[in-house]
């Protein structure tokens, strides 16, 4: 049995679902007993109360740092900070504290917090509020990052973000709350590290993220009416990484092009590329292309901000540039707006 949803309500529902079961677990963010920003908390400070759906100041450092702490005395906190730029506000306590208190302490401490977030461009927020800052918490040992691209998957790693000992940071994409997928009507968590094959394909394999996802299977698409038959693999996790079925991947289709909509210098997807070509280095018939954004700050203009943010044409050029017998494989990566690196 499944319902069709929206990505928004899925992550309500499993949130619901973990305070039905277990009553340490707690929400905490701004405006979170009124909904939030997007709606996703919506009805909960009705049915649990606002001890349990704690409204706060806006104050990111003070969210993270509660959370934390309470955390580590037992309780199982899902705090919110209301867009991933504003984790910059909140680094010291994610970063120094939540991430190493289980190590330092010698694991007598546990951090079971997850950090839900918004990420992502294209709905008119500008530079400060449309970041995918994902790369960041990718490099801090401790920490988990999750990164959903559909309903179903968002609800089932929410249930097991909730049940991990660790701190799991879990980036939302705005673009993607309201559209709707078959959700099954019993949540079941999805284990955090497994890769999810979403279109099979044996002519190049296409690792994309969050939104990219999306703009991946339409590039597998046209690709599809040229003879091109793309794999479309999304990692859903970016710590644990599933690194063994991409190479997998990879070695069938002996391509690769790496997408997400964060800038590509710098980019997740740059970790992505060495672990590759470091594991399947004689499998690949071509270099590793990239799909991102260009190196600048988004831009507030509707019409600028479009031709900014990558998606489905870059990803078409990148591999069509990887295409058996194509004459040009030099292009490392495709910047949106960018024609050469």
């Amino acid at each position: 049995m499944s319902r069709n949803e929206t990505y928004v309500k899925a992550v309500g529902r499993a949130l619901a679902d973990a305070m039905r079961a277990d009553e340490r677990v707690f929400v905490i963010g701004e405006d979170v007993a009124e909904g939030g920003p997007y709606t996703t908390t919506a009805g909960l400070s009705e049915e649990f109360g606002r001890e349990r759906v704690r409204n706060t100041p806006i104050s990111e450092a003070a969210i993270t740092g509660v959370a934390i702490g309470a955390a580590q005395s037992g309780m199982r906190p899902v705090l919110e900070i209301m867009y991933i730029d504003f984790l910059t506000l909140a680094l010291d306590q994610l970063v120094n504290a939540a991430a190493k208190a289980h190590a330092m302490s010698g694991g007598q401490l546990t951090v079971p917090l997850v950090l839900r977030t918004q990420g992502g461009a294209g709905q008119r927020g500008g530079a400060q509020h449309s970041q995918s800052l994902e790369s960041w918490l990718t490099h801090v040992p401790g920490l988990k990052v999750v990164m959903p691209s559909g309903a179903a998957d968002a609800a089932g790693l929410m249930a097991a973000a909730i049940l991990d000992p660790g701190p799991v940071v879990f980036v939302e994409h705005k673009a993607l709350y309201f559209r709707r997928e078959d959700v099954p009507e019993t949540i079941e968590p999805i284990e955090l590290g497994r890769a999810r094959t979403v279109r099979t394909g044996d002519d190049v394999t296409i690792v994309a993220t969050s939104r990219m996802v999306g703009e991946a299977l339409a590039a597998a698409q046209e690709l599809a009416e040229e003879g091109i038959e793309a794999e479309v693999i999304d990692p859903r996790t970016l710590v644990p990484f599933d690194l063994d079925t991409i190479v997998a991947s990879v070695r069938r289709t002996n391509r690769l092009v790496v997408a997400h909509e964060a800038v590509v210098h710098g980019g997740f997807g740059a970790e992505v590329v060495a672990a590759v070509q470091e594991a399947a280095f004689d499998d690949l018939d071509a270099p590793i292309g990239r799909v991102g954004a260009p190196f600048a700050p988004i831009p507030f203009s509707p019409p600028l901000e479009d031709a900014y943010l990558p998606g489905r044409q870059q990803l078409v050029d990148a591999v069509r540039r990887l295409s058996v017998g194509s004459p040009s494989l030099r292009l490392p990566y495709i910047g949106a707006g960018l024609t050469s690196a």
